[in-house]
């Protein structure tokens, strides 16, 4: 897409979603525009039908315009039209969930729209520090022994590399006062509050310890997820309540203060508490499953994770991997399972490069191909091929569940977080034995050509225009 189009469909987006007075807010990810709306009745054929959008859908309270690779451009042009840079959206937000009628429906809504919206704008973060630890332990004493393990630059590789899961609770508290509309640095601090080394100290020490007589749960919260984002919601009620009950000429000062007062025995006693435990039990849930049905668990994970990126379910198992790591550092269940659903991905669009005659349809997916292979994006492949054929599908999900089968009869573990989607997921492999390597290799090598076989001779009908040329 030409450069001087970006703004054409940035407008055409806007108009479609219903104009600028219908967004409340608007965010990106790798591929996708998240909108919160007003209204939220969005025309989601007309939003599909404009030239350069791939897909539409709504996920929970979110709204997702599926763009590819060109949405940071997008966004930005977006981002020009509803002067985001002066905080317009958020001067003007209103809560109209407050009058929303509860239902489990919307629960599961938001919390899925919580979560998505939260951990996003995480994941640049995590991709960086990932990078540092994968060259660590490539160069380091468990493998090329290129660097020793007291050398500067390897200390150096490790800590910037553990920061970002070490200070996750911070980073969190961030991007959970951004999606909750809270003042962020007070998002930051109370992040800084779970993991000071106070706290960290008192529950190592192991005594009791009282939060203004309250009893407080001893936990450790650093590399933990859902504490801070439990805490940074409530405290987007009690700012709100503060913000509106304070009289401007002293709100600065005593809105945040008094904030900060509520919400430290919340969060403390109750919130970061709750948090850590559905945190452990999911997580503890997900590893359980791992001894239950371990390689059948494995290909299930790997066939279906392209259905869960459609409906934005992955984000729930990309949390519980991020702290899977955190916590043990390696996993052998849905981390290799991704690698292998990403090379499915690859594997559909190569295979619908062969077999496809037209040319146009051709090109696209080769264009589709190379973008799954080199920079990790699956959507073009899954909206451009899958759901415009529909049976490619099958060769999608083949291939996932085939190459899983193999990665989890032979113990293949994802030694290093690699949060990658292109051939460089191969790189998690990297750590451990040279066996697991070639194994993991092989799973997703298998992912690949068996989704493209599939995708070739099962994926389209003989009487489909672009087959026939």
């Amino acid at each position: 897409m030409a450069d001087k189009n970006y703004n054409a469909l940035a407008k055409q987006v806007i108009e479609a979603v219903g104009g600028e007075n219908n967004i409340k807010q608007v965010l990106h990810c790798a591929t996708r525009l998240r909108f919160n709306f007003f209204d939220t009745h969005i025309d989601v054929e007309k939003v599909k039908a404009i030239p350069g959008v791939l897909g539409a859908m709504k996920v929970g309270e979110q709204f997702q315009v599926i763009i590819g690779t060109d949405v940071e451009k997008v966004f930005a042009e977006i981002s020009k039209e509803l002067n985001l840079g002066n905080q317009k959206k958020e001067d003007y937000y209103v809560d109209e969930n407050l009058d929303r009628k509860i239902t489990l429906k919307s629960i599961g809504s938001g919390i899925l729209d919580a979560i998505s919206g939260t951990m996003g704008p995480v994941i640049p973060a995590i991709v960086a520090c990932a990078f540092f630890k994968m060259v660590a332990a490539i160069l380091g004493p468990d493998m090329l022994k290129v660097l020793a393990a007291d050398s500067h630059i390897y200390t150096l590789l490790t800590f910037v590399g553990d920061a970002g899961f070490y200070f996750f609770p911070v980073i969190v508290g961030y991007t959970a006062a951004k999606k909750f509309n809270v003042t962020p640095v007070l998002g930051i601090l109370m992040g800084a509050v779970l993991i000071h080394p106070t706290l960290i100290g008192i529950v190592t020490e192991g005594k009791p310890f009282d939060v203004f007589g309250i009893p407080m749960y001893l936990s450790n919260y650093s590399s933990s997820i859902l504490p801070a984002i439990l805490s940074v919601w409530a405290m987007s009620y009690v700012e709100r309540f503060f913000n509106t009950h304070i009289p401007q000429s002293i709100r600065s000062v005593f809105a945040p203060a008094f904030t900060l007062l509520v919400m430290v025995p919340l969060s403390l006693c109750l919130l970061a508490p709750a948090g850590a435990f559905i945190g452990n039990y999911v997580v503890n849930g997900l590893l359980a499953l791992d001894g239950y049905i371990s390689f059948l668990g494995i290909a299930i994970i790997a066939a279906l994770y392209p259905i869960l990126v459609m409906t934005g379910m992955h984000m729930v198992l990309i949390v519980t991997l991020f702290q899977i790591f955190a916590t043990q550092g390696w996993d052998g269940f849905s981390a290799p399972a991704l690698c292998y659903a990403s090379f499915s991905v690859m594997g559909v669009g190569i295979g619908a490069f062969f077999r496809l005659k037209d040319k146009d349809e051709k090109s696209l997916a080769a264009g589709y191909a190379l973008t799954a292979l080199i920079a990790g994006t699956s959507e073009p492949t899954i909206y451009g091929i899958c759901t415009k054929y529909k049976k490619p599908f099958y060769g999608l999900m083949a291939g996932g569940f085939v190459g899983g089968l193999y990665g989890g009869l032979t113990n293949v573990v994802s030694a290093t977080l690699v949060p990658s989607s292109s051939v460089t997921a191969l790189f998690a492999f990297l750590g451990r034995s040279t066996t697991n390597i070639v194994n993991g290799t092989i799973a997703s090598v298998i992912a690949l050509i068996v989704a493209a076989l599939v995708t070739y001779l099962f994926g389209f009908d003989k009487d489909e225009p672009a087959v026939r040329g």
